[in-house]
């Protein structure tokens, strides 16, 4: 191939240095249409194949741009055979298989493992032509992995049109452009092809192709004709127009199906296999390929041109017929479907709404939008058309992104436009009174008629109320729904009882929310956030967090961006809550970067104020302070409680960390006074050891144990496990008598949150140790102790890390973490402290939400690291405090 192409020196030597590199690297060519970027692959393709690379050939096809992860399927395809998770993986983004789409990232993870073990044995070259036809969820996942090759000889290869945008134009990968040829070399190209051309007509095609090669490789025929096409896609218009009937209805169904354009381009899924086009081969238009005898389109440009020349009827004609080649395939089926429809077709809307329906769930919403749109133009049905089409409007609003263009929603009026301006207005602006009142009218508006618009208002009435965290607010809400009876669903039933307040309306709803969100992978991403949401606010989200992991980047790249930024909230506050704090940082820092990006301003300032608290946890005291007032000074004046609340948390928090008790216990009694927990405030319950702290410490040792007795009053023991955790630490410190305290503490660390929430345990531990060392217990105190401040330690929580610390030296000892403790990660060691407490595998993998496996993996590398080889010499090592040494003072 090398000597068909002329001049191209620099490009070529830059295709060449890559393929020939030991390294990894990636190039994106750039160009115009017919610059010859086909060719330049192909030239690095056979020198690959030369040097002895595993070759994967990949082509964008315009009529598979919107099919999510149809570009990566072509890759996987052609590795066959794979292994298990990939294959699982493969399956579950094209639909053959239920479960949870990866994520992007998870995605791009795998495909480079995948390339990577096939470059152990000989290095991989991956071409990709037509870039910009190539589906979004591909082209993120190319783009990942281009940017992260560089360790291992994996060599990947992009061309892409200039004039069309595409993924790969914000993928920050390195790119070389060509242009047109040097007067010289397009010369030289026009002679060695056409070198006996008459030198007016010569003269003419160089004036006319102005450097293009395949201008001057294909103008030559039209010499006779009275000027130059309009565009590159009118070089082949005689050719096609001369075709035969049959012919032409071959070729369009071909390239309707996305047949490649150039021998190689294997599918991996069925297509219409063009017969009878011998003509077509013999005039230039396609490439046979001698062994098998499949026929493919010379270039790119044959393929648009044939649909560009076919009428109306006739493209419709060959999308009924390659319906029918797609028909176990949902999505490709619908497609064509809805392209062969020119009247309402209920059969045919059905089944666009169903592809809608999948790609929802597998991260594609910005393709469904289109979709569900086209299906309300097909509906014969009035109703059925202005549900979908609310549908359409509803999705848009959650997939909406900066820049990026969503097919047209026609839906300027009625109710589910309502929905979409009150709520892009309220997580814009955060005007709670004036949305609460919007949503209000719009749901009287409807008159108890029970459409899945009523539903979505319901829902935004439920989030806005607790926003507001308003008593009147949420007294008002809870009435609109009690007055709506069996129109509000169990779903809507769990949000509305958790959101507001779990002491007043939470019990008992655990159970539900376990059950709805069984099968989490089914539900589409607004029901997976409002689910996690219910969850945290009862204390069950751990359990859900590796689901949010696995889809919160998928729906950020291609579905609902909306819904991926509150999931990323969520794995925040597990984090947070779990003692991931390194972790949580990181999630805040790119779901702010993301919200502020998004212009969802309330967001932003939600994680302005969780990240202010972790601040404020690490003693990071000023810029916790920073990010508090912020937030406070955005929400104060818009009347968002929620914020507002989590502000005061903040400062108590902070004060706390400072050591400043009479502070902190100022800020707690604006929160909840002593003894009570005010009304649908979450922090009023999840401050109960910050003002039992704050109230000891400085004396008030009535009011403390005031309000330890009304968490137990209030049933905080079996409400959530946190809160049960909370309350038996509260009452353990507020304890009249040694043995009270003691049931209490041991109630509070063997609880199965004691693991969950390392912060509030250790927290209720140092206490404990303190108030032994003040009885003299002083041998009983130091393993406490100890064990409050490598948990401090581990967190990054410095002001009580040296608080316990400073408790050792007066108890006569000088805190010394174990080397061998020291080894284990957070997450290894909270499975050995459960397994010293004589859980199996089994338990362990149930109380930390992780495979029996995963826990015996962890096992099998925490025991070298403690020097131990049985569960009983682990049970010795976790409990003795060797990590304690004697003071010699």
């Amino acid at each position: 191939m090398s000597e068909v192409i002329i001049g191209r020196d620099r490009e070529r030597a830059a295709i060449s240095g890559l393929v020939e590199s030991t390294a990894g690297r990636v190039l994106v060519v750039r160009g115009e249409a017919g610059v010859g970027k086909s060719a330049l692959l192909e030239e690095a393709a056979e020198l690959a194949v030369r040097d002895g690379h595993l070759v994967s050939r990949i082509t964008g096809v315009e009529a598979e741009s919107e099919l999510p992860y149809s570009g990566l399927h072509q890759l996987l395809y052609q590795l066959l055979p794979l292994n298990d998770d990939i294959r699982v993986a493969l399956d579950v983004i094209t639909g053959r298989r239920p479960g949870d789409a990866p994520s992007v990232m998870t995605l791009g993870i795998t495909v480079l493992e995948l390339l990577s073990d096939l470059a152990t044995r000989r290095p991989v070259l991956v071409t990709l032509d037509d870039g910009q036809w190539l589906d979004d969820s591909s082209a993120d996942v190319f783009g990942f992995v281009g940017r992260r090759i560089g360790s291992i000889p994996v060599k990947l290869l992009v061309a892409v049109r200039d004039e069309v945008v595409s993924r790969f134009d914000s993928a920050v990968l390195p790119e070389i452009s060509v242009g047109p040829l040097t007067d010289e070399d397009a010369v030289r190209l026009l002679d060695r092809h056409h070198p006996s051309l008459d030198e007016r007509v010569r003269q003419w095609v160089l004036d006319q192709a102005l450097g293009n090669p395949l201008a001057l490789l294909e103008l030559p025929s039209l010499a006779g004709d009275a000027g130059l096409p309009r565009t590159l896609h009118h070089l082949y218009g005689s050719r096609i127009a001369a075709l035969s009937d049959a012919a032409r209805a071959e070729l369009l169904m071909g390239a309707l199906d996305g047949v490649g354009s150039r021998p190689g381009d294997d599918r991996p899924k069925p297509r219409h296999r063009m017969r009878n086009v011998d003509e077509a081969v013999a005039c230039g238009l396609l490439t046979a390929e001698p062994i098998t005898g499949d026929v493919t389109f010379r270039h790119p440009l044959v393929r648009s041109s044939v649909v560009r020349m076919a009428t109306p009827e006739q493209c419709r004609a060959a999308h009924r017929a390659l319906a029918d080649v797609h028909r176990d395939d949902l999505e490709r089926r619908a497609i064509h479907l809805a392209a062969a429809c020119v009247a309402p077709d209920e059969e045919v809307a059905r089944a666009l709404e169903a592809a809608a329906d999948s790609a929802i769930r597998r991260g594609g919403a910005i393709a469904a939008v289109g979709w569900l749109t086209r299906a309300a133009e097909l509906s014969q049905d009035a109703e059925e058309r202005a549900r979908r089409l609310s549908y359409a409007t509803f999705l848009s609003g959650y997939a909406a992104r900066p820049g990026s263009a969503l097919p047209p929603v026609h839906l300027t009026s009625g109710p589910d436009a309502a929905v979409n301006a009150i709520h892009q207005a309220f997580f814009e602006d955060g005007d709670v009174r004036s949305a609460h009142r919007q949503v209000m009218a719009a749901i009287e508006g409807l008159n108890g008629e029970p459409t899945e618009t009523l539903t979505r208002l319901q829902v935004l009435l439920l989030a806005i109320s607790q926003y507001a965290a308003d008593p009147v607010l949420w007294t008002e809400a809870h009435k609109t729904l009690a007055s709506l009876g069996h129109l509000v669903t169990e779903q809507t039933q769990i949000y509305s009882n958790t959101w507001s307040d779990v002491i007043l309306h939470g019990r008992g709803w655990a159970g539900p929310l376990e059950r709805t969100a069984a099968n989490l992978r089914d539900r589409e991403p607004w029901d997976v956030t409002r689910l996690a949401t219910a969850a945290y606010h009862l204390d069950i989200l751990s359990q859900y967090r590796p689901h949010l992991e696995r889809v919160a980047d998928r729906e950020l790249a291609t579905g609902t961006a909306f819904s991926g930024m509150l999931m990323l909230q969520m794995i925040l506050l597990d984090q947070i809550g779990s003692g991931d704090w390194d972790a949580a940082v990181q999630t805040g820092e790119r779901a702010l970067a993301l919200e502020i990006e998004h212009g969802r301003h309330l967001l932003a300032h939600q994680t302005r104020a969780h990240l202010a608290q972790l601040a404020a946890l690490r003693g990071q005291i000023a810029q916790a302070l920073e990010l508090r007032a912020e937030a406070d000074a955005w929400a104060r004046p818009r009347g968002v409680g929620f914020i507002t609340n989590l502000a005061d948390s903040i400062a108590v928090t902070a004060a706390l960390s400072a050591g400043d008790y009479e502070a902190a216990y100022r800020h707690s009694v604006d929160i909840t006074t002593p003894g009570t927990f005010r009304p649908y405030c979450g922090p009023a319950s999840r401050s109960l050891l910050d003002l039992v702290e704050a109230a000891l410490h400085t004396g008030r040792t009535e009011e403390a144990r005031r309000h330890a007795l009304a968490a137990r009053d209030a049933g905080f023991a079996d409400l959530t496990p946190r809160l049960a955790l909370t309350c038996y630490g509260a009452l353990a410190m507020t304890a009249s008598s040694e043995g009270e305290a003691a049931e209490m503490f041991a109630r509070a660390t063997s609880h199965p949150a004691a693991a969950r929430f390392p912060f509030e345990t250790a927290r209720i531990q140092l206490a404990h140790g303190i108030r032994l060392r003040h009885a003299r217990e002083r041998i009983a105190a130091r393993p406490i102790l100890a064990h409050a401040a490598e948990t401090f330690e581990r967190l990054g929580a410095t002001s009580w890390a040296e608080r316990a610390s400073a408790e050792l030296r007066i108890d006569g000892a000088t805190p010394l973490v174990s080397a061998s403790h020291l080894s284990l990660t957070w997450q290894e060691r909270r499975i050995a402290d459960l397994a010293a407490s004589g859980l199996t595998n089994k338990e362990i993998g149930a109380r930390l939400h992780l495979s029996p496996r995963t826990v015996s993996s962890h096992l099998y590398r925490i025991f070298p690291k403690l020097g131990v080889t049985t569960r009983a010499a682990l049970r010795d090592a976790m409990n003795r405090p060797d990590h304690v040494s004697a003071s010699n003072d």
